[in-house]
């Protein structure tokens, strides 16, 4: 997994040395996970807070919590158990996943605060594609007249998150009506072209990548020694 440097702007904000992006293409789930696992096993003080941004070949995963019984349809699709909150979801090429690996109180939020962030980016992020989205009391994502078009799940340890969101751009939904998404029975699932918006999955993730970087509070300064 490169690691894509700052521009050059970038480079010159101090924020920029707490941030990082990799852009990881089309890469399979399972040794994704793992590597986020390590990366925040691994993680110091000083470690800089790190973005993920991807696609993954079709996968099914299911939350800690997920109950097996809203896999509705076996067609041959990996289901893979993880470690975030939440029920099942699907992944595939046309969708644009974000994995944000942060040290939460390093950036004085807590996880209520990321999730809404998230959702919030979401929310611009198809905005300025013309498209207004909303959130949806006890069922976290973003909506578009009531069906899914991004799903949210996130896992905390030692402070620090991983896992992250997914924005369905241009994709083969088919997989979703074998599922209950999130849990939900009859849940709608949408994506970007369904509403006349052309764009790659690249553009959508750029887009989506800088309202998140907008949004993410800044690292706190440590306090001086003695107070």
């Amino acid at each position: 997994m490169a690691l894509v440097a700052p521009t050059s702007q970038q480079a010159k904000e101090p924020e920029a040395r707490w941030l990082r992006v990799r852009r990881l293409g089309l890469v399979p789930y399972e040794p994704t996970w793992q590597a986020m696992r390590e990366f925040t096993d691994a993680r110091q003080a000083d470690t800089p807070d790190e973005i993920w941004v991807l696609e993954h070949p079709p996968v099914y995963t299911l939350g800690q919590s997920g109950r097996p019984e809203h896999l509705l349809r076996d067609e041959g699709i990996p289901l893979v158990r993880i470690d975030r909150g939440g029920q099942i979801t699907y992944h595939g090429p046309g969708q644009v996943v974000v994995y944000l690996l942060v040290d939460l109180a390093r950036r004085g939020i807590k996880v209520r605060e990321l999730v809404n962030l998230m959702e919030q980016a979401v929310i611009d992020c198809l905005a300025g594609f013309g498209l207004s989205a909303e959130r949806q009391a006890g069922a976290p994502g973003v909506y578009v007249g009531g069906a899914k078009i991004a799903a949210l799940g996130l896992r905390v340890r030692n402070g620090c998150s991983y896992h992250g969101l997914s924005l369905n751009v241009d994709m083969d939904l088919t997989p979703f009506g074998w599922i209950n998404p999130c849990g939900y029975e009859g849940l709608q699932t949408v994506q970007l072209t369904g509403y006349g918006i052309r764009t790659s999955v690249e553009a959508a993730g750029e887009a989506l990548l800088d309202h998140l970087e907008r949004l993410l509070p800044p690292v706190r300064p440590k306090a001086p020694a003695g107070n």
